[in-house]
């Protein structure tokens, strides 16, 4: 190993030691910050959806596939609909939900317990009949209102869809007697079965117009959608409710699908989360909401959703952020897991900083300190050899011969060239002392040739 090596790696050494507790300490709160700020999400999700082939089943699928580009899996969890993805919320069987406005009651905990990320897009209720229905009860080719289901045979879906609450309450208004319309509460897929080969008279859901069975029952000959004339009143009686129309040939424009404007009255869908998910979950949720929400629709314009207004839970702040500001900076040029990283820590990392740098003055004084103390602490071996020399306790001859031990210590010092001028001092001064031992010895020397030597003899006077 070269000699020029050998100091580069004391040096090191050096440094190492003087700035290692400091560094010590950083990475000590570093890691204390960390554990505290929790920063990186968990790796799996569960988003509660509804049943096969909706459109919660359909959306659910496509964040799905969005939150996997950052390498988060979205697991999804089937559900009878918006009233049961309440309760899997509540039960934290899920982290995130769609949950409709209006289809289930909250409770007095709720706010406290759940967060909106902001309303996602809205869900007519669709009420189908059978053409031959109306004319068999009331000799018209279509039903104009609520209150001319009476004496049908109707199905409101399964309870945990929400739907059925919201029936109850829309023919209260109506002045429909419980009873006077039999209600059926089976499942989506079955009950369509069902009304298509005429063993229902309606059927009644609420959905985004995204769902499989909707975009079917439409282009059905021989089926009726319910013409909600009042769909103004209903939306004033009932908050929760917004009036929305249908228009003419949105279905199929060729085949003139609808033949009319349709009136319908419709409910708000939020996408709801517990509040203890995890914030960049709910961030990635909310931003991946203005992708997969924010394009025009059959009932809103383009970046109409998601939006806050009527919101019956808090707002997240990370959905508030991501509806009403860009995206941040960092998102834009580095993967999220890093981006989200430093916007949680900055905080952290300032502080931290403003910490250190005052105590990281004590490092240049320590490491000065460590690497002259190698030259310095031959010092005091040396003032012991010039005190016995001047105290004249010890010989001479074993005092040279302990600077020449010392002289053979301080050639094996190594030091940086910027802390040469120390060593080579000390190798200066421990030449001053020896020649003044060799004069000391030498006058030594002198004195006993002196006291060796016969007195001259006196000879008589003659």
């Amino acid at each position: 190993m070269s000699q020029a090596f050998r100091n580069t790696l004391l040096s090191l050494r050096d440094l190492i030691v003087s700035a290692g507790p400091l560094a010590f300490l950083a990475v000590g709160l570093l890691a204390l910050a960390y554990w505290w700020l929790n920063p990186n999400p968990p790796k799996t999700v569960t988003l509660a959806t509804g049943p096969a082939q909706s459109a919660y089943e359909e959306f659910g699928k496509r964040y799905q596939k969005a939150l996997a580009v950052d390498g988060i899996e979205v697991v999804l969890l089937p559900s009878e609909g918006s009233s049961h993805n309440l309760q899997l919320l509540r039960e934290g069987k899920a982290d995130v939900a769609f949950v409709q406005g209006g289809t289930a009651e909250l409770l007095p905990g709720d706010p406290d317990e759940l967060l909106s990320l902001g309303n996602l897009f809205v869900e007519p209720v669709w009420l189908f009949y059978r053409t031959e229905t109306a004319q068999r009860m009331y000799n018209m080719p279509r039903l104009d209102g609520l209150r001319q289901l009476r004496g049908l045979h109707v199905n409101v879906g399964s309870q945990g869809s929400g739907v059925p609450t919201l029936m109850e309450r829309l023919l209260e208004a109506n002045k429909v007697e419980r009873g006077a319309v039999k209600l059926s509460r089976l499942d989506q897929t079955p009950a369509t079965v069902d009304f298509l080969a005429g063993k229902l008279d309606a059927l009644v859901f609420a959905s985004a117009p995204e769902s499989l069975m909707v975009q079917m029952l439409l282009q059905t000959p021989g089926v009726q959608l319910l013409d909600f004339a009042q769909h103004e009143a209903y939306a004033r009686r009932f908050p929760f409710l917004t009036p929305v129309t249908l228009p003419r040939g949105v279905v199929d424009l060729a085949t003139n699908v609808p033949t009319r404007d349709v009136r319908l009255v419709a409910s708000t869908t939020s996408l709801l989360a517990r509040e203890g998910t995890h914030p960049a979950l709910l961030t990635l949720f909310a931003q991946n909401a203005q992708k997969l929400h924010g394009g025009a629709g059959w009932f809103n314009r383009a970046r109409e959703f998601p939006n806050a207004r009527n919101s019956e839970l808090p707002i997240a702040k990370e959905g508030d952020r991501a509806m009403n500001e860009a995206v941040p900076m960092l998102q834009r040029y580095l993967p999220f897991w890093i981006a989200n990283l430093i916007e949680r820590m900055w905080l952290v990392l300032g502080i931290l900083l403003a910490i250190m740098l005052p105590l990281s003055r004590i490092v240049p004084p320590l490491y000065q300190f460590r690497v002259r103390s190698r030259v310095f602490r031959w010092y005091g071996r040396l003032r012991e050899v010039e005190n016995d020399l001047e105290a004249g306790k010890t010989d001479t001859a074993e005092l040279l011969k302990a600077l020449s031990a010392l002289e053979a210590q301080a050639e094996k010092v190594s030091v940086p060239l910027s802390y040469a001028d120390e060593l080579y001092a000390l190798r200066n001064h421990i030449h001053l002392v020896r020649k003044k031992l060799l004069r000391a010895s030498e006058g030594n020397a002198g004195e006993n040739a002196g006291e060796s030597q016969p007195a001259p003899e006196r000879t008589a006077a003659p």
